[in-house]
């Protein structure tokens, strides 16, 4: 059997430039500059026809300021934490260890690490579901912990 060989014909078509001519670029394609203009606007609005129609009516929140009064935040429980400070198995370095969280994630944890940290101005961690600053610092982190709705209790020594 003989093989045949053939060739299609395509014809290539390139961008045409703000005079007409074609853009010629590098391997064999136009060249030229290309226009950096923004071109022409758009021609229509992908969101024009998105309307409130429908949709549920977003749901207002009361501020504090609102009524004038100025309404106390409500407390809110979020449980007990342990505050307490280590020293062993850390080479005579001082850590402080906040454990006993209940019903938080990862995500909260990692953020209230943060806040911690600038605010003691010192490193830190999240290790198994726990949060360690390093130094002795327990009662920056307790205050920081009550702002965020925890009782913690100072443990051990």
């Amino acid at each position: 059997m003989r093989r045949r060989s053939f060739s299609l014909a395509v014809k290539r078509t390139y961008p045409r430039g703000p005079a007409g001519g074609a853009l010629r670029g590098s391997m064999g394609a136009p060249s030229g500059k290309l226009p950096t203009d923004g071109g022409e606007g758009l021609l229509q609005n992908p969101f024009g026809a998105l309307s409130a129609a429908g949709l549920p009516a977003a749901p207002r929140v009361p501020q504090a300021g609102a009524s004038g009064r100025g309404a106390p935040p409500q407390e809110r429980n979020r449980g007990r934490v342990d505050v307490r400070r280590e020293t062993e198995g850390r080479g005579g370095k001082t850590v402080t260890v906040v454990a006993g969280f209940t019903g938080i994630g990862p995500a909260e944890k990692e953020a209230l690490s943060k806040k911690m940290r600038a605010a003691c101005g010192c490193g830190g961690t999240v290790k198994e579901g726990r949060i360690e600053i390093q130094g002795d610092q327990r009662a920056t982190v307790a205050r920081i912990l009550e702002e965020a709705g925890f009782r913690p209790v100072f443990a051990g020594g």
